[in-house]
């Protein structure tokens, strides 16, 4: 279903009694309205059940590159992952797969002296999910392969933000009383 970032707004300030039904915002209600439901829509990215989809995606590695920036725009140019999770592995030019285990602490990871070895097939993925300047994350893998291989993650995505309250947006079933009810809250 579509709908409209202005009427969702709306009807979570009809809900705390803000607004009256067939009420219009002025264009400064409009501003701060917005910046306050991308507020609320960025923090739903941090749990699993509000990001509404696993996806799979699948980048190129390089052979003697063991780190790779990933965001829009980055060298994985795709929506920068809130998070990625298991399963998690690399598939070779005969189409073997091999599954890769998820460092979650950055410690461990910067404890593997020899990030090198020499082997063609990473065993580790470590997600550093830092935020830069410009917006990307690092997907580093360990050890750094020797040859051309083919990286499949699964990674939570989120919602989204919203570029202005006249943008139509679909959302899966249940979404949209969820955030009409939530940001309501926040409000």
């Amino acid at each position: 279903m579509t709908i409209y970032v202005s009427t969702m707004a709306l009807r979570s300030m009809r809900l705390i009694g803000e607004k009256a039904r067939g009420a219009t915002l002025t264009s400064n209600e409009q501003v701060e309205v917005l910046a306050e439901l991308n507020s609320f829509m960025d923090s739903c990215a941090l749990e699993r059940l509000l990001c509404y989809q696993v996806l799979q995606e699948s980048f190129s590695l390089t052979t003697n590159t063991a780190s790779y920036t990933i965001g829009s725009g980055a060298t994985f140019d795709t929506a920068r992952p809130t998070k990625i999770v298991d399963p998690c592995f690399t598939r070779d030019s005969n189409s073997l797969d091999t599954e890769l285990r998820i460092m979650v602490d950055p410690n461990s990871y910067g404890k593997l002296q020899q990030k090198s070895s020499g082997t063609t097939y990473p065993e580790f993925l470590f997600y550093d999910q830092g935020f830069t300047s410009s917006g990307y994350g690092t997907i580093s893998v360990y050890p750094t392969p020797v040859a051309n291989l083919t990286l499949f993650i699964n990674s939570w995505k989120q919602i989204g933000t919203f570029s202005t309250m006249s943008m139509a947006v679909s959302l899966p079933p249940g979404y949209q009383l969820f955030i009409e009810s939530n940001f309501a809250l926040q409000l």
